[in-house]
C-alpha cells in the first residue's frame, strides 16, 4: 500500500531528481479517495455501458483501498469492480500543469481485464498515463484526450502479470511518457496552461465490443497499483 500525503516517502523522494512530492497516493485514505462512484460515469454510475464497459461500480474497500483493484462476477453481464477517485473527496487533489506522475504498476492477467490510471473534471481533461488489455499482451495504450494524441506503445516488457513502471510529464506543450524509465512517447501537443483533472484509479471489464470479454469460467481478475507519486518542480 502507498503511505500518505502528509509524510511522503523518504526512500523515494531521496531517489526522486524532482524534490519531495506533493502527493503521495494512500489508497486506504478516505480524506484523498473516495471509492465506487466517479462523474466520468454516467450519473456517477455505478454503470457505464455506453463505453463498453461492464463494471458495477463499489465502494467495499475489498475491491480497492489496498492497492489492489478487484472486480468480481456480479452477474453475466454485469461485475462488481473497484474504482477510487480523488474528486469529491475531502483533500480534493488535482494533477496540473507541469506536475509528474510517477506510478508503479503489476498488469493483469484475466482477458476482458481492462486497468488504467487516468484524469478526469467537468466531462473531460483525461490523460490516459495507461490503458491495457491483455489481449493484446505487450502492448499499452498512452492517450492525451485533452488535445488528441494517442500512442499504441508495444513493449517486451510488458506482458500479463509484469511489473511496470510509469512517469508521464504534463506539460503544457507536450505530454511526454517515460516507461521504465524509457521515453515510449513525446505528443508534442501537450494540456496547456491552465489544465487540471482529478486522479481515477480503476479496474474495469470489457463488454466484447473493442475487447473480449472475460471467459464463462473467470469470477474475478485484478491488478495492482504499487506506488503513485505526483511531483509539482
Amino acid at each position: 500500500m502507498c503511505g500518505s500525503s502528509d509524510t511522503a516517502d523518504e526512500s523515494a523522494d531521496s531517489l526522486s531528481p524532482y524534490g519531495r512530492p506533493v502527493f503521495t497516493a494512500d489508497f486506504s485514505s478516505e480524506d484523498q479517495w473516495v471509492a465506487g462512484r466517479s462523474w466520468a460515469y454516467p450519473g456517477g454510475g455505478p454503470t457505464n455501458p455506453g463505453d463498453n464497459k461492464l463494471d458495477y461500480l463499489t465502494p467495499d474497500p475489498a475491491y480497492s483501498r489496498s492497492g489492489v483493484f478487484r472486480a468480481t462476477r456480479r452477474t453475466q453481464n454485469t461485475w462488481y469492480a473497484g474504482l477510487l477517485t480523488t474528486e469529491g473527496s475531502a483533500d480534493g487533489f488535482m494533477v496540473r500543469t507541469g506536475d509528474i506522475l510517477e506510478a508503479r504498476v503489476r498488469l493483469p492477467h484475466e482477458l476482458g481485464a481492462w486497468p488504467a490510471i487516468w484524469t478526469w473534471l467537468d466531462g473531460g481533461n483525461e490523460i490516459d498515463v495507461f490503458e491495457y488489455h491483455p489481449d493484446n499482451p505487450d502492448l499499452l495504450e498512452l492517450s492525451n484526450h485533452v488535445n488528441g494524441a494517442q500512442r499504441y506503445h508495444r513493449d517486451r516488457a510488458v506482458r500479463p502479470g509484469a511489473w511496470v513502471d510509469f512517469e508521464v510529464r504534463l506539460g503544457a506543450r507536450s505530454v511526454d511518457w517515460h516507461i521504465n524509465g524509457v521515453r515510449a512517447f513525446a505528443d508534442r501537443r501537450g494540456v496547456g496552461r491552465d489544465w487540471r483533472a482529478y486522479l481515477i484509479v480503476n479496474l474495469s471489464v470489457c463488454a466484447g465490443r473493442y475487447h473480449p470479454r472475460p471467459e464463462p469460467d473467470t469470477r474475478e481478475m485484478s491488478y495492482e497499483v504499487a506506488q503513485l507519486l505526483v511531483y509539482r518542480p
